[in-house]
């Protein structure tokens, strides 16, 4: 079976295809033929040696996926050969066959396709928990989403509105703000175009955002932790700019707000009985339409690489993912 290897740390050029002998399922183990992995902006930081998670070389990247059961180890009692699955390995999606542990993994609900089913999990699940558990964002309060048209912003977007807040989001170009508003955004901003301290006192106020949900991070941070509310939050998501703020802390003290660090992946593997239900919502709000990911474009196995950049350079709207079988 063919798979991406990433065999030394460095950008998405390094990256090889490779064939290797095809994965043998361990004790609670499946193995997935996999139909569609989805991309995210950390599998463009793990290659690079820039993420929390730091598998030994070599390894293939890909966090998440979708596929059919092919094997299933000693012990697994849950689901069999012939099963359509939804799967979160944390990497090694980038291949045609992988072996991953069957808790990792969830049916894939009838009618959902591979490359949505593919697109899914990751995103909608740090959404979710950031918004839910960590942000506590209630019906009819204020939303703000910073980089609103990538795969985490998006699902923000969506997620925001299931729960009932009044979302503005906040993106690169009006192309993206369009998809935006397609999505639910009740209020958009092109920073852009606009200066975003000014835009955030337009739409927010005097009164300040309730929740902000920041994937960004860099030069824009202290501007959105500027613009929250009394008691607000600030859901530090992830750098997608590539710095990593530094926050005078008396800006928390004068807002009495906070300052809430989210890491889904821990979440995922700390709090498990949580984690099922929330996941479990999420798919219910997926049948019923309430949400739905976009996905843009897919690439074959051989162009994981290229997919990699095009994350990089943030030229991706909403989800993108690789196609091993293409």
């Amino acid at each position: 079976m063919r798979a991406v290897l990433c065999k030394s740390f460095g950008p998405p050029e390094s990256l090889v295809v490779e064939d290797l002998p095809s994965p043998k399922a361990g004790p609670g183990q499946v193995v997935i033929d996999v139909k569609a992995a989805g991309v995210n902006f950390p599998d463009t930081l793990i290659i690079q040696n820039k993420y929390q998670v730091k598998p030994p070389l070599p390894f293939s990247p890909g966090s998440e996926m979708a596929g059919v059961i092919k094997e299933v180890g000693a012990g697994v009692t849950a689901f069999k050969p012939g099963d359509a699955v939804m799967c979160m390995p944390g990497f090694g999606a980038f291949a045609e066959e992988v072996a991953a542990d069957a808790e990792r993994c969830v049916k894939l609900p009838p009618g959902v396709p591979f490359d949505l089913a593919a697109a899914f999990t990751l995103t909608y699940g740090t959404s979710h928990h950031a918004l839910k558990d960590r942000g506590a964002l209630k019906p009819g309060e204020s939303l703000l989403v910073l980089g609103a048209a990538g795969g985490t912003g998006l699902s923000a977007v969506e997620i925001g509105k299931a729960l009932g807040a009044v979302v503005t989001a906040a993106a690169s170009s009006d192309d993206k703000l369009e998809v935006c508003r397609q999505h639910g955004a009740d209020h958009v901003i092109n920073y852009a175009k606009e200066d975003l301290r000014e835009a955030l006192k337009r739409i927010g106020g005097a009164k300040g955002f309730d929740v902000v949900y920041d994937p960004v991070g860099g030069s824009f941070a202290e501007t959105a932790v500027r613009a929250t509310a009394w008691r607000g939050r600030y859901l530090v998501i992830g750098f997608a700019q590539g710095e990593i703020p530094k926050i005078p802390l008396n800006l928390p003290l004068l807002k009495g707000s906070s300052i809430v660090g989210v890491f889904w992946g821990s979440f995922s593997r700390q709090e498990p009985k949580r984690f099922a239900a929330d996941l479990a919502e999420l798919l219910d709000w997926l049948k019923a339409g309430k949400i739905k990911p976009r996905v843009s474009k897919s690439y074959k196995l051989a162009e994981a690489p290229q997919a990699l950049r095009d994350m990089l350079e943030r030229k991706v709207i909403g989800k993108v993912v690789v196609l091993p079988e293409a």
